[in-house]
């Protein structure tokens, strides 16, 4: 009993303070999510890839580099893009100094999705082997870690290289145990990088992926164009792009991103769409439709730029952030007056599609109507069998007309009911057994 409350003891010495490094391959839930082995698409080793993926973005979406290429061979991951490079100081800091970096000021990255200075910092410290070379104007400079500690700071040398990063990095093998890459499951983030980022040009392992259109290429990917109640209606504003368009499925499917960042749990934007999207179709038809027929079978995307998003969790599945930038209007202002503008038009200048619209809406209406019907019928009780002498001598009477004849064996089980027996009232809907029929 001693010795456990010994145990137990909260002292000085409980305290530690752990750096960087130590936090994240102690934590790595905190930074990268679940850890998983590779076969899931969530698991951790793509969230490295993409952390490492976003910085190459953040320098497209500043206007430098429009090519971005990844390999993988075996474990390792090679990324390499045509951005301004990082600083040749700050190279090491910037991998492997927690809170440092260039996302703190908001004029060298105005819209970007990394705003902590933690992800290539997680990428490090949970893989066996990083490397990290900056090339800028005709200079280079590399770096190696192992598990996040430096084991070779490169000296400063010349280069022909064009300007830009270059990471290369292995996942740790005992933290992520038994990994394996599945390629199929980086197709679809390196597609949303390409949809939300209109000329970005990324290549895979041989494989090119591009986008003229932006999300109505999203949405094109993402339906059966047969299916399609109405062409996709597709609209651009500063920082803000919508694609929408109604099926033949239920309930909604909506896909929402935020400077870059697939948001697969919503957010502010999301919701401020679904809002001003109701508003906008019961004013241009002038009818207070339910917002479950509106909304019911849509498929639509949603991209904004946001200066400083928040997000709630390093993840960045969740956009939290309420307004556009600091001092500027709400999400949900911001993004209703952009619908009650574009798409109000686009309906008075379209009335096929406003018209197939609201047919497909008046369908969602009848069918919920329908369905509610259907389950707002009684439930009657079963009736009770009754046995009143007169429903017996019926039943007895008749069913005894299709017994076989009678055997000395059966003779107690064929005792006919004479008609005189029978209520008056009945005698005649009866047949006699002697008659000929």
């Amino acid at each position: 009993m001693a010795e456990q409350k010994q145990m137990n003891e909260y002292t000085e010495d409980s305290i530690r303070s752990l750096d960087w490094r130590e936090h994240i391959r102690l934590r790595p839930g905190m930074y990268i999510g679940k850890l998983g082995d590779g076969s899931a698409a969530d698991d951790g080793i793509y969230v490295l890839i993409k952390e490492v993926m976003d910085n190459c973005i953040d320098e497209h979406t500043m206007g430098y580099g429009k090519q971005v290429e990844l390999a993988i061979e075996g474990n390792r991951v090679t990324i390499r893009d045509y951005g301004r490079g990082i600083p040749l100081g700050k190279v090491v800091d910037v991998v492997s100094k927690i809170n440092t970096g260039a996302k703190y000021d908001s004029k060298a990255f105005q819209k970007s999705v990394g705003l902590n200075g933690v992800g290539t910092k997680a990428v490090n410290a949970l893989s066996q082997y990083f490397k990290v070379t900056s090339f800028r104007d005709g200079k280079e400079k590399t770096a190696e870690f192992e598990r996040g500690v430096l084991v070779q700071d490169h000296k400063e040398t010349k280069t022909t290289e064009a300007n830009g990063t270059l990471v290369s990095f292995i996942p740790d093998d005992t933290v992520f145990r038994n990994f394996h890459f599945i390629h199929e499951y980086l197709d679809s983030q390196l597609w949303n990088y390409c949809y939300l980022n209109a000329g970005l040009s990324i290549h895979f392992n041989n494989k090119k992926y591009v986008s003229k259109n932006g999300l109505l290429d999203l949405l094109i990917r993402k339906t059966n164009e047969d299916e399609l109640r109405y062409p996709i209606i597709h609209l651009k504003g500063e920082d803000i792009e919508v694609a929408i368009s109604h099926n033949n499925d239920y309930g909604e499917d909506i896909f929402s991103f935020v400077n870059g960042q697939y948001t697969t749990q919503g957010g502010t934007h999301q919701q401020a769409f679904r809002e001003g999207y109701i508003k906008v179709v019961r004013d241009f038809f002038k009818k207070d439709y339910d917002a479950a027929d509106i909304r019911g079978s849509i498929v639509a995307a949603i991209s904004v730029r946001v200066q400083e998003p928040v997000f709630e969790s390093q993840t960045k599945t969740k956009l939290g952030s309420q307004n556009v930038y600091e001092g500027g209007p709400t999400m949900k202002k911001f993004v209703e007056e952009f619908l009650a503008k574009e798409l109000d038009n686009f309906l008075h200048r379209n009335p096929n599609v406003a018209d197939a619209l609201r047919k497909r809406i008046e369908q969602s209406e009848r069918e919920r109507k329908e369905l509610a019907g259907i389950k707002s019928w009684p439930m009657s009780a079963p009736k009770k069998p009754t046995c009143t002498t007169k429903n017996y001598a019926i039943a007895g009477y008749t069913s005894m007309m299709n017994y076989p004849p009678r055997t000395k064996k059966n003779t107690s089980l064929h005792r006919r009911i004479p008609p005189s027996s029978l209520p008056k009232e009945i005698v005649p809907a009866v047949a006699s057994p002697n008659r000929a029929m």
